[in-house]
């Protein structure tokens, strides 16, 4: 029997293309996009395996609807695949309180929410796994990137914590920190509103590198990071600590 798979972020990119890893292999997916038009193509490549359902990740009441969609199709839900995201651009000193909660709301809070709602579905079936998409900087940080730096370290943060609480119910928590690969991540990153011009001199070329990533030569293809870090080898669990560290 195949899993049963709610993945997040599906209209392109790593999201996209691990979908369709999941379905070839035999799975059955319910994949969310902010818009199921972007999900149409999709699911005609996979009928019957992959189920569109729109989420809107700051909207509490879409996320417990797709939740609740997901599970009234597919009976279930084994994998949990946190992976939706958009990038914000801007220094610190250039980022509104507005712009960090819409971030820190996309990045952490709906991730969250996400978990919440399905952890207890999870233990009520004895298994589960629980991915959350991160980055490499989840663990360094990267000029002009600090709003979405800091939302991938709480994210990781939290990953470590539920690893912890949910093994004993025989639930997985596993973070992936992709490096570069050729997604619209660079081109759909939005901007601070407030431009410090002073900040050019640190940011600006970390800038032009992020728009330029789906056209790089150096990136990797989602398509091998489906294959090699969610199906073929499966990603390691975090490590369980057995006590909290001493101070």
């Amino acid at each position: 029997m195949g899993r049963r798979w709610l993945l997040t972020g599906c209209s392109s990119g790593l999201g996209h293309a691990l979908a369709s890893a999941a379905a070839r292999a035999g799975d059955e997916l319910a994949v969310t996009a902010r818009r199921t038009a972007d999900l149409e193509g999709l699911a005609a490549a996979w009928p019957g395996r992959i189920v569109p359902i729109p989420l809107e990740l700051r909207d509490a009441d879409s996320c417990e609807e797709a939740v609740r969609r997901a599970v009234d199709r597919l009976g279930g839900i084994d994998v949990l695949v946190n992976n939706a995201g958009i990038g914000l651009f801007g220094a610190v000193e250039e980022v509104s309180d507005t712009e960090l909660r819409d971030q820190l709301e996309t990045l952490l809070v709906g991730p969250w929410r996400l978990t919440r709602l399905v952890l207890p579905l999870m233990r009520a079936q004895g298994h589960g796994h629980v991915v959350n998409v991160s980055s490499v900087v989840g663990r360094i940080a990267f000029p002009g990137m600090g709003a979405y730096v800091a939302g991938k370290h709480a994210l990781e943060g939290m990953s470590q914590a539920l690893a912890i609480e949910a093994a004993p119910h025989n639930i997985r928590v596993t973070v992936v920190e992709p490096g570069m690969f050729a997604t619209r991540y660079g081109t759909s990153m939005a901007e601070a509103r407030r431009r410090i011009p002073v900040y050019d001199v640190t940011n600006r070329e970390m800038l032009e590198g992020a728009r330029g990533l789906a056209e790089n030569p150096g990136t990797g293809r989602p398509e091998d990071f489906a294959a090699a870090r969610i199906l073929a080898q499966g990603p390691p669990p975090l490590p369980v600590p057995t006590a909290p560290p001493q101070t």
